[in-house]
């Protein structure tokens, strides 16, 4: 049961998951961005980059928690009403 409330409470929310992993990945693209440009030009640019890339990571990475966690919780909801549905039809012995 932990691990069902777990699914459905990081899963609740689809919208905000999605929107969270779309920052991420932009703070991702601009972390990687300065550090190619630090690589062409000066270090300074990488300093930033180093710092913006595991943010967008974590930001990303929850977001994508999310997002799976919702299908999954959809999921395991179809099996359950599969579950029940069998339970009914079958015939006691």
């Amino acid at each position: 049961m932990l691990f069902r409330n777990l699914v459905y409470r990081l899963g609740s929310n689809p919208q905000k998951s999605w929107s969270s992993f779309k920052l991420g990945l932009v703070i991702f693209t601009l972390g990687a961005i300065c550090i190619l440009l630090g690589a062409q030009f000066t270090y300074l640019f990488q300093l930033p980059g180093f710092i913006l890339l595991p943010i967008g990571i974590f930001f990303a990475a929850k977001g994508y928690i999310g997002i799976f966690a919702n299908r999954f919780a959809k999921t395991i909801e179809r099996l359950d009403a599969a579950s029940e549905l069998n339970k009914r039809n079958t015939p006691p012995n």
